[in-house]
């Protein structure tokens, strides 16, 4: 039997035409390669050779340019560039030149749905960050003008949301007291928006968008399920008419609140709320289970707050029992870079709150963004909405608003509303602009109980049962990940609940990465596939060959830990041998499909591993190394010590190849 002297080598790479045929028998099976088509020994081929620069272009090309953004603008006309590049930094330009009254008449039909929702969310979002309530309107107007021109997304709806809202008035509030120092706590939540946005803007300039996928799946559905708690106890106040409450956001101080001062507790105020409470949940069920149906729930938090409002007109004279939210000043937003913050003792308190909260929003937007995009089969470029809804939090800083982002209950009825182009959030600001021109004077008997209302309403949708159930019966680290976060913000805060939460989410990387899954592999009977022993029954031990498979790639930070567990599965392999009294263990062969890279430190471990085995009379092969752990075992000279017989192509090749040789030394 010819055995090829040199299966490495350099680009182009040739076949070696040598066939095995060989019989193996394992002590409960049969494996007859006879029976099998001949089997061909392939060389295994190292990667074109690159330079330096050539390889870091290309890896910097695939960590910030996977989408390859600038494909467009290959074999282009200079006139077809300029048009291109406008369409790339301002997508209304794609949109624009095919704009017609019909996808008009469905974005007139959407904006105005969601104007209904968005004007009273607004008032109470602001609120829920101890802010005016006016401050809620502006942030509906400027930032969906300024998302229209740089979005990519048809269907987001742009506006102020529960979960920033919360971050951004417990933060400030631990520091400064907004009834105490209301200017102080403007100017310092303005600032922090300013941060916002240049810390999103920022994270899409230089496409670092991945940062933000350390907020897994499971760690934000335990912290929107503790910060939607939070939110709804900390509206009790407005629902039990509570005049004295506390401003801390953990569950203890809340509820030990709520029964210090059920002196202030109001019936009439209770009444109202909860009458309310049970209109938006029916109206919000209603919805669910016919969506044909969505404005139903769409116009029931504006109905709710003109009813109100005439209850409260006609009866405050008789009954003033019930606060209301009072004076709203007229007019469009006033501008506000003067207030901006930019020195002083609590800056830093402005860049903390700041870069949470525009991690948090950002999260929200992109996800909501990418969601309703897979609906409707377009594509959003995650980066580009990081740098629109930036400079949509920067220059909503200088014009009086406070961290805004893409809102799912409003993006959700903006999409069941029928929205074809982002010129419903136009839409929606223009009729907030109305409003703010018009029709302030007519919330001043609103009842501050309809806010609470309408903040328990829209943040109960937050606590997603299913998705946690999912995960504990997937991954029962994730669900962990998801209770620390959730039991983080109930009890402790909501900022350090999230640091637990993202502190889970990187020790189950680190796990993953420092302990990787090592496993033994047999072969199913009549074919040349290898597979886990455990997981299928049918495949079998091969006689003198141990196959471990290695899941993950070979790092400084996992390399002591695999040579320790693959001498494990030697030792244990052997003792199994000699219990069964079968034949001695004579190669080890590590499959390599998995290990997408190797540094260092892996290879190093990789030569005193072969030494090792070396000397227990154990060979070690690799099977189907990837190009560039190829590369890097020649570049170090590692393969050299492999011999001609240390690396194959497949495993049933390696197996193939050794059993013919020592059947030709036997």
């Amino acid at each position: 039997m010819g055995v090829n002297s040199n299966r490495v080598e350099d680009l182009p790479c040739h076949h070696d035409h040598h066939y095995q045929t060989t019989t193996v028998r394992n002590s409960s099976d049969i494996i007859d390669l006879e029976a099998m088509p001949p089997l061909e020994i392939h060389r295994v081929c190292l990667p074109p050779k690159q330079s330096t620069l050539q390889k870091l272009k290309h890896r910097l090309g695939e960590i910030f340019f996977p989408k390859n953004p600038l494909h467009r603008f290959k074999n282009q006309s200079w006139l077809r560039k300029l048009l291109l590049g406008l369409q790339f930094l301002f997508p209304i330009f794609q949109w624009a030149p095919e704009y017609n009254a019909q996808l008009l008449k469905s974005d007139v039909i959407s904006g105005l749905t969601i104007a209904s929702l968005a004007i009273p969310q607004g008032i109470s979002y602001a609120k829920l960050a101890n802010l005016p309530p006016i401050v809620g309107l502006y942030s509906s107007f400027v930032p969906p003008l300024i998302y229209s021109l740089l979005g990519s997304s048809r269907h987001l709806a742009v506006g102020p949301v529960s979960i920033a809202s919360l971050v951004m008035g417990s933060m400030l509030t631990e520091v400064v007291s907004s009834t105490e120092e209301p200017i102080l706590y403007l100017k310092l939540a303005f600032t922090a928006t300013c941060f916002a946005g240049l810390f999103q803007a920022s994270l899409g300039f230089l496409r670092l968008g991945f940062i933000i996928d350390f907020l897994s799946k499971a760690t934000l559905v335990g912290f929107m399920a503790g910060a939607a708690v939070i939110v709804s106890l900390q509206q009790l106040k407005g629902l039990l008419g509570i005049v004295h409450f506390t401003t801390k956001m953990q569950f203890i101080p809340v509820m030990a609140s709520v029964f210090s001062h059920r002196g202030e507790w109001s019936w009439q105020t209770i009444v109202m709320g909860v009458s309310f409470l049970l209109f938006l949940f029916t109206t919000r069920h209603i919805s669910k289970r016919n969506p044909r149906l969505f404005w139903v729930a769409a116009a029931a938090p504006l109905t709710s707050v003109v009813v109100s409002t005439l209850i409260v007109f006609f009866l405050h004279s008789k009954d003033p029992q019930i606060s209301i939210i009072g004076h709203l000043p007229k007019g469009v937003n006033p501008p506000s870079s003067n207030m901006l913050y930019f020195s002083g003792p609590y800056l830093v308190l402005a860049i903390k709150t700041g870069i949470i909260t525009g991690i948090l929003s950002l999260t929200e937007g992109v996800a909501v963004g990418r969601t309703f995009a897979s609906l409707k089969n377009y594509q959003v470029d995650g980066n580009k909405e990081m740098m629109a809804i930036g400079l949509m939090n920067i220059c909503g800083s200088c014009s009086s608003c406070y961290v805004t982002t893409g809102s799912f209950s409003r993006s959700a009825v903006n999409y069941n509303a029928g929205a074809k182009t982002v010129v419903s959030n136009i839409i929606m600001a223009a009729a907030v602009l109305v409003t703010l021109l018009f029709l302030m004077p007519l919330f001043y008997y609103t009842p501050n109980v309809i806010l609470a209302t309408i903040i328990i309403t829209a943040v109960s949708g937050l606590i997603d049962y299913q998705a946690a159930y999912d995960l504990w019966k997937v991954d029962k680290l994730d669900c962990m990940a998801c209770l620390c976060s959730f039991f983080g913000v109930l009890l402790i805060s909501v900022p350090i609940g999230l640091a637990i939460a993202v502190g889970v989410s990187v020790f189950k990387i680190l796990l993953h990465v420092t302990r990787p899954n090592t496993v033994a592999m047999g072969n199913i009977p009549g074919t040349q596939i290898y597979q886990n022993l455990n997981r299928y029954k049918e495949a079998s031990r091969i006689p003198s060959f141990l196959i471990l498979a290695i899941e993950a790639p070979f790092y400084f930070a996992n390399s002591t830990y695999l040579q320790e567990r693959i001498l494990r599965w030697v030792r244990e392999e052997e003792e199994r041998i000699k219990a069964n009294n079968e034949g001695v263990l004579k190669c080890v062969i590590l499959d390599m499909t998995a290990v997408t890279a190797i540094d260092t430190s892996g290879i190093d471990t990789l030569s005193e591993l072969r030494k090792m085995l070396e000397k227990r009379l154990l060979q070690l092969v690799l099977a189907n190394p990837v190009g560039s752990v190829m590369e890097k075992l020649q570049q170090s000279k590692t393969l050299e010590s492999f011999g001609s017989n240390g690396v194959y192509l497949t495993v049933g090749e390696a197996v193939a190849d050794i059993s013919s040789l020592w059947k030709a030394q036997a």
